[in-house]
């Protein structure tokens, strides 16, 4: 078949970008030609892929993504596909992946009254409603199963377009033999001793995953145990305003930045604790290869994802509505507590007993499937 997939913008470390690229590549590897519209593309481009750059005008996020809408719809009237798969809401799909949350429903319970009056708001709703409106035609392949009753609440989809997803992670999450010794690698390069605490996060959105929450908890804790904890963060983001806070709080020789890595699961196994006090998060595949690699969690609860914590008792969760003097407690308490090897075991034994690996399989098996009623 010869594929489309549409996506907004394309950078090696975001969760969605990842599953994008996997499910590409598997849907190349089963004998399928790999077309993609872009408005950017950071890294490397797979062998085979065609990539199309467009570049629409706008002077905010919102109106390019608008733009570029506009421009893909274009470029189909001239060019055919046998399907559009999209990883942004956008009209003109035959499937969706939901990476992203509903967007209406955080709006409207997170922002005040008159943010639903903004270009924005109108401008992303619209967006929206092209892919879960009960007349479009486009599937929904759904990887968190509690935003399907948000996109229901607000659009009335019916459930017929939805396709469950089951939450997968890379197999090279699992620890090898190696695993000591690429933890005591990983802390020797980042000059962190065995007796102190490693605390890591990992995600592109600094602000999203809640990196302001985690520097105010860290400063937070008694002296002693401060002076012997660092905090390292992966990403892709911007840091500025971070180090400005973490300056202001007297903990800035203790934040490590890496920028964002290709080699996540060496800090995993480095870590002592994955910190995640994210704002928003839809699914949260962080969490789970955390479990995998043996690192306790500690998460918001709004995570997609944060039942498996929860299910597992693979560390704990931060309860809503988020108040940080309780993330400040949880963290003083997992970094002394003695329960952590238990944390660790039952993380990396609920994962390895449960089938959560191959998405991007079952997902394009989806997609073939679809295809075939299409046709």
């Amino acid at each position: 078949m010869k594929l489309l997939f549409c996506l907004f913008k394309y950078f090696p470390y975001g969760g969605l970008q990842r599953d994008f690229r996997q499910i590409a590549e598997v849907c190349q590897n089963r004998g399928h030609s790999i077309h993609v519209y872009t408005m950017t593309w950071q890294g490397d481009v797979p062998e085979g892929f065609q990539v199309t750059r467009f570049n629409p005008r706008g002077l905010t996020n919102h109106r390019k993504c608008l733009n570029f809408t506009k421009q893909v719809a274009a470029r189909l009237a001239r060019e055919q596909f046998d399907l559009v798969i999209g990883f942004n809401k956008m009209p003109y799909l035959d499937i969706y992946y939901a990476a992203d949350p509903c967007y209406q429903a955080k709006v409207r319970e997170d922002k005040g009254y008159f943010s639903r009056f903004s270009r924005r708001y109108r401008t992303y709703v619209a967006l929206e409603k092209s892919v879960f409106d009960p007349k479009a035609k486009n599937h929904i392949l759904l990887i968190a199963e509690n935003e399907k009753k948000q996109f229901k609440h607000y659009y009335h989809t019916p459930d017929n377009r939805f396709h469950s997803l089951q939450p997968g992670i890379s197999r090279d999450r699992i620890p090898g033999n190696d695993a000591d010794t690429i933890r005591a690698r990983v802390r020797t390069e980042l000059k962190v001793s065995e007796d102190s605490h490693m605390l890591l996060m990992v995600g592109s959105s600094f602000k999203t995953k809640g990196l302001d929450r985690s520097l105010m908890a860290l400063a937070s804790l008694p002296d002693a145990l401060k002076q012997k904890t660092k905090l390292v963060v992966i990403g892709q983001g911007k840091s500025r305003t971070f180090l400005h806070l973490a300056k202001r709080l007297g903990i800035q020789k203790q934040i490590i930045f890496l920028g964002g890595r290709e080699d996540v699961p060496r800090f995993l196994l480095g870590a002592d604790l994955l910190l995640h006090p994210a704002y928003s998060e839809n699914t949260g595949t962080v969490l789970l290869e955390a479990m995998a690699s043996g690192l306790p969690v500690l998460a918001s609860d709004i995570c997609g994802y944060a039942s498996f914590v929860r299910e597992a008792d693979a560390g704990l969760l931060i309860p809503s509505p988020f108040q940080q003097n309780i993330l400040n407690n949880l963290l003083e308490h997992m970094l002394t507590s003695g329960h952590r090897p238990q944390w660790q075991k039952n993380g990396r034994e609920y994962i390895t007993s449960m089938d959560m690996f191959g998405l991007p399989e079952r997902a394009v098996g989806i997609i073939e499937s679809i295809a075939g009623n299409k046709a």
